[in-house]
């Protein structure tokens, strides 16, 4: 399953539970499970509240405190470190993976606390996100996490926001500075609405979800969606968290690939044979194709593409340079799918080993195709040919085995 992220308004903890809630309401009684073991102070409540903001319906999710214990937390100290809420989330009896989740998130929050104040992790004392409404945000989305693992995330472009927000330290610039530490690398955009859109605890959960920023929902079968809302309103503007969530059980395996491509006119077709071959055993390097081309006055040319692992680019780059006479490497990233595969190998003539790659197509049917390279072990054409389709055959049986 895949999850999609849209923060139209932008995202905090809240609107991440009412959103998933909204998308998965049968989650919700487990939730209110592991939330009852927060130990709320007399009077208070949590609610998963239908709403409707004039334009959109979807969810809210509120916790009422008391006027003389909100803000106080567990034990009713405004202040605590990290060491208190280990204990008190210990204290909670919760599943063994939900605690692990919830302590994890606070565990980045410390961090990137430490980082901003330049203290360590022990001396961080948490304030707005110690509350009592913070941890129950943490402890809730934890739990929902782990309900719906396993599961892969993305998250849009995130709202910038501008002006500053009050804290225990003051007045503060939006972002807030733990959310500019939190969401390095993350793709925002701004839409020119003020106000703090993106909050520390939000930016802590997208961090531990290892969210794929900036991208669209992969390719799938949309199972579900849900709307979640936050307290405030913008001007003309939804103040939601919308989800989106993929199936992705039919669909291909998506990641990305850097292509490079260039053209060569002055290279002997010998020497450029034998650039491309060193080449193809770079590090990173998946595919090396060439093909005629007709360049500027008429000359014939080769076409060279390259597909590569992104995280090789710039080594890949400098190859192609050292490799060949071109003189400028066009280059981009783009998605592809992929199937499911894998090799494996059997014993083909003479107990030689032949390598198989299979691949899992749309509809669960399965592929087998022998590498032609231990397949040239069977000798003439038609022996060739007889190792091959027993090869794949023998893959196949194999895999059917083992699969019942």
């Amino acid at each position: 399953m895949h999850l999609h992220l849209d923060p139209v308004g932008g995202i905090a903890g809240d609107m991440f539970i009412a959103a998933l809630l909204d998308a998965y309401p049968e989650l919700a009684a487990g939730m209110d499970t592991a939330l009852a073991r927060l130990g709320l102070p007399p009077g208070a409540s949590y609610a998963l509240l239908a709403h409707n903001d004039g334009v959109l319906s979807g969810r809210r999710f509120e916790l009422s405190l008391p006027a003389d214990s909100a803000g106080s937390g567990m034990g009713h100290h405004h202040h605590r470190g990290l060491a208190a809420i280990r204990a008190a989330i210990a204290a909670m009896g919760l599943d063994t993976a939900v605690a692990a989740r919830a302590l994890a998130i606070f565990a980045i929050l410390a961090e990137a606390e430490a980082a901003v104040h330049g203290v360590s992790v022990d001396e961080v004392e948490f304030h707005e996100v110690g509350a009592l409404d913070s941890i129950a945000d943490i402890v809730g989305a934890a739990w929902i996490i782990e309900a719906l693992a396993p599961a892969t995330w993305s998250v849009g472009a995130l709202p910038l926001g501008s002006g500053s927000v009050q804290s225990a330290h003051g007045a503060l610039p939006v972002p807030a500075p733990a959310v500019v530490k939190l969401l390095q690398g993350f793709v925002f955009a701004d839409d020119g609405l003020p106000g703090e859109r993106v909050t520390p605890t939000g930016a802590a959960i997208l961090r531990h979800l290892a969210c794929v920023s900036g991208a669209g929902p992969r390719a799938g079968r949309l199972a579900a969606s849900g709307l979640g809302f936050g307290a405030r309103k913008l001007p003309g503007r939804a103040n939601v968290l919308r989800v989106l969530a993929f199936d992705l059980s039919d669909a291909p395996i998506a990641d990305e690939v850097a292509l490079l491509a260039f053209e060569v006119d002055d290279q002997t077709a010998e020497d450029l044979a034998l650039g491309l071959d060193r080449l193809r055993a770079c590090e990173g390097v998946l595919d090396v194709l060439q093909s005629p081309v007709f360049g500027k006055k008429g000359r014939m040319a080769a076409q060279v593409q390259v597909l590569a692992q992104p995280p090789q680019l710039a080594a890949i780059l400098a190859a192609c340079f050292a490799e060949t006479a071109t003189l400028g490497v066009r280059h981009q990233l783009v998605a592809r799918s992929v199937l499911e595969r894998k090799e494996t190998t059997v014993a083909g003539a003479a107990g030689a080993a032949v390598r198989v790659k299979l691949a899992r197509r749309p509809g669960g049917v399965l592929t087998a195709k022998a590498e032609s390279e231990n397949v040239s072990a069977g000798g003439d054409r038609d022996g060739r040919e007889r190792l091959r389709r027993a090869s794949e055959t023998a893959a196949l049986e194999r895999e059917a085995r083992h699969g019942k």
